[in-house]
């Protein structure tokens, strides 16, 4: 029997979100066209170097190793500074790497370990930007506005690397190999110099009065999330079923390009298709939360993921597996919505920053190992991954369903202090 459905403060559907808001979505903005020029143009220089799935799998695995090894520090970093100067300077870095990397391809120097090297900083970057991003929307919006506001940040990082970013990289690698690091680059500074335009709002966490200056230290942050038995479960449950996308998704530009016979240049225009259903879920999410709740929400977002990888696996040709692909996306979308709103809600903003860093550690934890199992799997049949990733989805969602539907009683239920 599923958990009773939250009553959610009405808000007006003409509502804005605020000008901070904005500037921040602005940014989100142009920092994920960077991330997503980068993201294809990264594997699309390594198959031009090596068609060997260990070899794409692993700097498919790099992606989530900045996670294990920065998530928590990240955190540390947003809930004590300035998240506004964190979050420039991390693009700052990025944009130097991007243009390092330029230069390689074009002096002619640029080889597997390069490219690992990038993808280590891109994504360390990365952790630092869109942790400060989470922890910075409770500071900019109201509580019964957070879910619309995750859901346009969801929109903008999906639909601006897949319908924008990825066709673009595409276009920009026929012309030259090199042309792609340089316009990520520009994307990189251009966010670093909105998000200096924030207001001040957005620097630090709110806090009660009194509470101003005082420090949280990181047990703290530790211990709420040790000791919350439902988020600590849920965790979990996305650790599972997170692997399980990460195993499936470890070759997806050697899929396309080996199997299905995409030219390099055409992979962004397949995955803009592919972003059609990670886009739609993202701007619907908060509607289908608010009539079905979140842990409805939750679940059928993730059955959905699992369904369209194994889908994708079972394809016999591309016109099957761009759909199935983007059913999968919207299923993804459907979930990182409402997940994103259930760790705000559950979650003391003075430590959001730390409990964030640390979720997303635990969570991707198993990714790296899940994607080079995923890359090992390929080397018999590169659809393999998708099949075993597809029911291994699946599997833990059903177990996990009992748990998922709790999600609008914990919700109405919490009320987010900072433990002992």
């Amino acid at each position: 029997m599923s958990s009773p459905r939250v009553a959610p403060e009405r808000v007006s559907e003409s509502e804005g979100l605020g000008r901070g808001f904005g500037t921040l979505f602005a940014a989100a903005v142009s920092s994920n066209l960077a991330d997503g020029i980068g993201r294809l143009a990264i594997p699309l220089t390594a198959v031009a170097l090596t068609t060997n799935p260990v070899s794409i799998g692993l700097l498919t695995a790099l992606t989530y190793v900045p996670w294990l090894v920065f998530g928590v520090p990240a955190g540390m970093i947003v809930d004590r500074i300035d998240r506004r100067v964190a979050m420039a300077v991390a693009n700052g870095l990025r944009m130097v790497t991007a243009a390092v990397v330029a230069v390689a391809i074009a002096s002619g120097q640029i080889n597997i370990a390069v490219l690992a090297v990038a993808t280590l900083v891109f994504g360390m970057g990365e952790t630092l930007f869109d942790n400060a991003t989470t922890a910075m929307v409770p500071s900019l919006v109201r509580r019964p506005l957070l879910g619309r506001a995750n859901g346009r940040i969801q929109a903008a990082q999906v639909g601006v690397d897949m319908f924008v970013a990825t066709p673009v990289s595409g276009l920009l690698y026929a012309l030259a190999v090199a042309l792609p690091m340089i316009v990520s680059a520009s994307g990189y500074v251009i966010a670093a110099l909105l998000v200096l335009a924030l207001p001040m709002a957005a620097a630090r966490a709110k806090v009660a009065p009194g509470e101003e200056g005082k420090h949280v230290p990181l047990r703290v942050a530790w211990n709420f999330l040790r000791h919350h038995h439902y988020l600590r479960a849920v965790v979990m449950t996305t650790a599972a079923v997170g692997a399980f996308i990460a195993l499936a998704q470890a070759v997806t530009v050697l899929l396309f390009v080996e199997r299905f016979g995409v030219e390099p240049a055409g992979v962004g225009l397949v995955t803009a298709g592919i972003g059609v259903g990670g886009l739609t879920g993202s701007l619907v999410a908060s509607r289908v939360v608010s009539r079905v709740g979140f842990g409805w929400t939750l679940f059928a977002g993730s059955m959905l993921g699992g369904v369209g990888l194994l889908v994708v696996g079972l394809a016999a040709d591309l016109w099957l597996a761009v759909p199935a692909y983007a059913v999968s996306g919207f299923g993804i979308s459907m979930w990182n919505v409402p997940w994103a709103t259930l760790r705000q809600m559950l979650t003391p903003e003075q430590i959001l920053g730390r409990v964030v860093g640390m979720i997303r550690t635990l969570t991707w934890s198993l990714m790296p190992i899940a994607t080079m199992a995923g890359a090992w799997l390929a080397k018999s049949e590169l659809n393999v991954p998708f099949i075993v990733g597809g029911v291994g989805v699946i599997g833990v969602t059903v177990l996990a369903a009992r748990l998922l539907l709790r999600a609008d009683a914990e919700i109405s239920s919490s009320s987010p202090v900072l433990p002992a």
